[in-house]
Formats: structure tokens, sequence, C-alpha cells
């Protein structure tokens, strides 16, 4: 076989695994119905075709099996800027070679850029899809600092969390990971449009479907499971004590990956699941810094420095302060968070609008929903 011939067969995924992404789109309803018991549902993931055909088909098996047989990966037409690759090529992510994992992705960016993110360490960013202002600017600070330090950013496509997180990445100028539930074509919501646009021209957007195919619940489950096992790490940055709030870090723990969370207020609804999470032995993290190190406990090689990482992992200022804007600063971070809770607290009437304006202009702070300022470094 000659090089462009070995070449041309190495390029996209293989029709057995553009089958697979088929089928599991064929079956949709059905794994709607199992999804919500989530280890079921990882359990049919795991399956052969004619496995996951006999345990959900129904009645309408023999349909499905007779349209199977006649699967032709040669009627998928895509778009030239979207590629597969599947666990058959080489650069499919290594990370993705478990049993229920997915068997070819669908990627918009590239599959030599997703070879090249997945190479590098990788940390999954995870939480509410409506966090609070402290989740959404944590998520943020946290993913920009990891993003400068080397480190590849996982997320979902998705309100919240997932994107702030995307927006910290960007910010970092450093390529990210978004996992989408469903198609490439048809599952970001239009006011997502621009977060997609540029997530693909720096990084990758990522998806087991056929472009067209809407993932439904099932879908979103099963995305987490592609998030959680591309990175070593998940990190819960805000979720409630509920099933569907804790879905991710049991996914997570049920794949055997670690799990880390941020420590929020005992009487946030939002805070509780994390809270939770780090009393039940997950690694506790601040910022940056700590999950740059528990990472190189998992690996035993730190992340390639960036530039920033001193400054994005919270180890020094990016200016030094005057002692009234560090006082004022300091007083935010401790929740002091309006002008009239800063007045009450002992700044000086006279200093406090003035202060504030200057640390949001140098980029210490950030203003949230109803008037209160918001850190965007973590204080040492």
């Amino acid at each position: 076989m000659s090089a462009g011939d070995e070449s041309k067969q190495e390029r996209g995924a293989c029709g057995v695994c553009l089958r697979r992404s088929w089928l599991l789109s064929a079956l949709g309803g059905p794994l709607d119905y199992c999804a919500r018991d989530r280890s079921r549902l990882l359990e049919l993931l795991a399956l052969s075709d004619e496995q996951l055909l006999a345990a959900v088909a129904g009645r309408r098996k023999a349909e499905l099996e007779a349209a199977y047989a006649r699967f032709d990966a040669a009627e998928l037409e895509r778009e030239a800027r979207e590629q597969t690759i599947c666990r058959h090529r080489r650069g499919y992510p290594h990370a993705l070679h478990g049993r229920s994992s997915p068997h070819m992705l669908t990627v918009r960016g590239g599959a030599g850029r997703l070879a090249k993110l997945t190479a590098a360490p990788a940390v999954a960013i995870l939480g509410s899809a409506v966090p609070s202002d402290y989740g959404r600017e944590t998520a943020r600070s946290l993913a920009r600092g990891l993003a400068a330090s080397g480190v590849t950013v996982v997320t979902a496509l998705s309100d919240g969390i997932a994107a702030a997180a995307q927006a910290g990445a960007l910010e970092a100028g450093a390529g990210s990971i978004a996992v989408l539930s469903g198609g490439l074509d048809v599952s970001c919501p239009p006011r997502r449009r621009p977060l997609y646009e540029r997530i693909g021209r720096d990084g990758c957007l990522v998806s087991e479907l056929p472009l067209d195919c809407a993932g439904r619940r099932w879908g979103q489950r099963a995305s987490e499971r592609i998030i959680v096992e591309l990175a070593p790490v998940s990190v819960i940055v805000e979720a409630e004590q509920t099933p569907r709030g804790m879905a991710a870090a049991s996914t997570a723990r049920e794949l055997g990956r670690p799990v880390a969370a941020i420590p929020g207020r005992v009487t946030s609804a939002l805070s509780r699941g994390t809270n939770a999470l780090l009393m039940d032995g997950a690694s506790l993290v601040r910022g940056p810094r700590d999950v740059l190190e528990l990472l190189f406990e998992l690996s035993g090689a730190r992340p390639k420095a960036g530039p920033t990482e001193a400054v994005a992992a919270g180890a020094v200022r990016p200016t030094r302060l005057r002692p009234t804007l560090e006082r004022v600063l300091e007083r935010v971070s401790a929740g002091y968070d309006t002008p009239d809770k800063l007045t009450r607290a002992g700044v000086d009437v006279r200093q406090v609008l003035p202060a504030l304006t200057e640390l949001e202009l140098a980029g210490l702070l950030s203003r949230g929903d109803g008037g209160r300022y918001l850190p965007r470094e973590p204080l040492d």
C-alpha cells in the first residue's frame, strides 16, 4: 500500500464506527428511557451493536436490524470543516478506550488539534447551569489559570459553569474542548453560537452522534462520561445536592476518575453538592494552583507553565496595590460586596466608590447581579 493510499484509509472514522454512531441515533427513544438510571445507561453503552439492538430495540428490532444491515457510510454527508475519528485510527484520544467509551467522535476544529489538546494534561470543569455570580467567576478564573498553565479545559457546551469556564480558557488564548450532547449541527442554542464559533477556531467541539441528531436526555448523560473520561481530574464548581446536580460527579466516580470540588457557603443551595463531595473525600480546590498540584500527584509530571501561570494561579498580584485598595479587595472577598456593606465594615465612604472603580479597571473585581462586586483572582 502506498503512503497516499494509507493516508486516505486513515482519514476519518471507519465504517464500523460510523454505523455505531448511526445506531445510537436510531435508538434515541429507548436510550432516553434508560437514561433515568445512569449506571444502566453506561452498561448499555458498553454493549456491542448486536447486543444493544437485542437489549433496547423492542418491537422495532427487525426494522432496525434491516436498516443496520443496509447502512452505507458513504451516504453520511459532512461539511468540509467537520472531521470524524474513531478508536481504530491513530490520534484517537487514548482516554476514550474504556468499555463504555464512545467508538468515534465528530470533531469541529480538526482531529489533529484534538490529538494535541488531549495529549496535554486535562481538567474537566463541571457544575450548575444556573450558578451564582461567585460560581460563574470562580469557574472562569479557574479555567483561565489552568489554560495559561498549559492544561486543556474540558466542559459541556451549556449555560452556567461550563460557559464561564470556556470563556476563561479563551481569555488565556488557549484551545479547549467542548463536548455536545447531540450532533454538532443541532445541539448549540442560538445564545451560545458566538461561544461555539470561538471554541471551533481555537479548540475543538466534539460529539459521538451524527450531525443532525438531537441527543435529548440520554445524550446529555452520555456526554458527561466523555467529559470526565477525557480528563484525569473533574472539578465541580457549584452543584445542588440533587441526583441531577451530582450526576457528573457520580459518573466520574463510577468511571474511576478523581473528583475535586470548590467549597461554598453553607447557606447556599448551590454549594450543598460540592460541600457534600468534600465531606465524602473529594479533593478541595481553592484555585488553579491546587488543581495543578493534584495533576502532578496523579501523573508525576507538571503541566508546561505559561507566561502568566504565577498570576493565574494566584501566586502573585498583577500589580502592587495601595493599602486602601488592598483593604477593599480583602473586604469584598470576605463578603462585603456592595458599597453599603463596605461602608458598614469601616471603609471610608469617600474611598469606597473610587477604590471599587480602580479595582474593576485593574481586572481584580467584576460586577455581579444587584450591584455586587466579585473578586476575579483568589486571595492568598
